[in-house]
């Protein structure tokens, strides 16, 4: 997968889980799709943190891979893919608290899995193309 893909990806779900998230607040009668949506959402996030994991680890013999560069893209990323894979995340959150918020104690806070999805996709980006630090060799 490309890195315009990646960014895509993690604005499609965005755009799949607030059209969802906002439809399941609005008529109840469907907020089993926002249960789904969710749950999905939050299973693929999970699958791209894991892959992001090993991928990182992987790459750490030979580069020096911070916590933040590989998951919030601090410093392994040009801007606008920073920016444009935050503002992703940052809808998600938005998006999910508001919903539950607005229909406290129903299905509709599942939607609180679904941040889990722009984390994933965010470091699975920084795992396959961050730039980070070489490693230096240790001291015998």
């Amino acid at each position: 997968m490309t890195s315009e893909r990646l960014i895509r990806a993690s604005w499609l779900g965005t755009g799949v889980f607030t059209v969802a998230a906002v439809v399941g607040t609005i008529w109840l009668e469907v907020v089993v799709v926002t249960v789904v949506v969710s749950v999905v959402l939050f299973a693929l996030g999970t699958a791209a943190f894991l892959a992001a994991y090993l991928t990182a680890i992987g790459r750490s013999r030979y580069d020096a891979i911070g916590m933040g560069g590989l998951f919030f893209l601090a410093g392994s990323a040009p801007a606008a893919v920073r920016r444009a894979m935050l503002l992703s995340f940052a809808a998600e959150i938005v998006v999910a608290f508001v919903t539950a918020s607005v229909r406290i104690y129903t299905p509709v806070a599942f939607g609180l899995l679904v941040p889990m999805y722009g984390l994933g996709v965010m470091g699975l980006w920084g795992a396959r193309f961050g730039e980070f630090p070489a490693r230096e060799a240790p001291a015998r």
